[in-house]
């Protein structure tokens, strides 16, 4: 009992020396890894199980990094209406500092803001990838099995659904990334009689992206499923919950900004609205001279 006192003052010492000489990794890295059972497994993948496997890499990826997700799903919502080759160049020319995961749902505002409007699922998510990835995709798989099972999941005009053993889902182009829309509740249940199977995953909505998304891993990320690995953007991805606070995962051809959040596009767009509201204000002024000199 005399020693507890200088014991815990020691204690709080070697954390407040820690954390002023950038020791929060360590604390990170220290942090006991969560663990799920295999039940709250399938209940965290069910939203996101019968997506295309090149979304699903995505995504899982993005969770990883949940504290950009929300901020990411404003800049995807503000800038909706941009496609193809104008986006990609606008998420370049702003300089985003977030992840490339996270960069690459940039085109799928829907999917960022499910994942930025329940923020607790989406944490949830990727705490279970960085400390169980294998659980998780096997997770994947029970769950594409019981939905093909019961009929619901099958080929059709924009997915190919695999025989197995491992359930693939791959889009038909690999150019054009489709978003299902289901209910978690009817798929993974057998099916009420008389209900129309087929018509339970909607897969009407999709995006299509183009070279320009090569370098955020679109076109270059699946899974091999029967090693219960991850390859993104070529490379083999290697975070995991004890290297959370390190690892930065290579993408071919991505051009990581590791400086501060850039305006330029926004403010050489502004000033051309400022050049062309001048010339068009000092053609008016020299179209009344005109007319002032030809009534006189």
């Amino acid at each position: 009992m005399r020693h507890s006192m200088p014991l815990k003052r020691s204690i709080l010492s070697t954390l407040f020396l820690t954390l002023m000489m950038g020791g929060m990794p360590l604390l990170l890295t220290a942090q006991a890894p969560p663990s799920y059972p295999p039940e709250e497994l399938d209940r965290l993948v069910a939203r996101i199980a019968l997506y295309p496997d090149p979304l699903v890499a995505q995504i899982l990826a993005a969770a990883t990094y949940p504290d950009q997700i929300p901020d990411a799903a404003k800049w995807a919502d503000e800038h909706h209406y941009l496609r193809g080759d104008d986006l990609a160049r606008a998420i370049t020319e702003d300089h985003l500092t977030y992840d490339a995961s996270v960069q690459a749902l940039l085109p799928f505002p829907s999917v960022l803001g499910m994942m930025a409007s329940d923020m607790d699922w989406t944490s949830e998510l990727g705490n279970a990838f960085l400390a169980q990835q294998q659980d998780v995709m096997d997770a994947i798989q029970h769950q594409r099995k019981v939905a093909r099972d019961y009929g619901y999941l099958r080929t059709n005009a924009q997915v190919v659904v695999g025989a197995g053993p491992y359930i693939t889902i791959l889009p038909v182009n690999p150019g054009y990334i489709c978003v299902p829309v289901y209910d978690p509740l009817v798929v993974f249940a057998p099916p009420r009689p008389g209900f129309f199977v087929g018509g339970a995953i909607g897969f009407g909505f999709g995006i299509t992206l183009g070279f320009a998304f090569n370098p955020w891993g679109w076109g270059s990320s699946h899974f091999f499923w029967d090693r219960h690995e991850l390859v993104l953007g070529g490379a083999h991805w290697g975070r995991t919950w004890g290297n959370r606070a390190t690892y930065v995962h290579p993408y071919h051809g991505f051009q990581r900004w590791t400086g501060p959040r850039g305006e330029e596009r926004h403010e050489r767009i502004a000033r051309s609205e400022e050049e062309r509201r001048a010339a068009r204000e000092g053609h008016a002024r020299v179209e009344e001279h005109h007319h002032g000199h030809g009534r006189r």
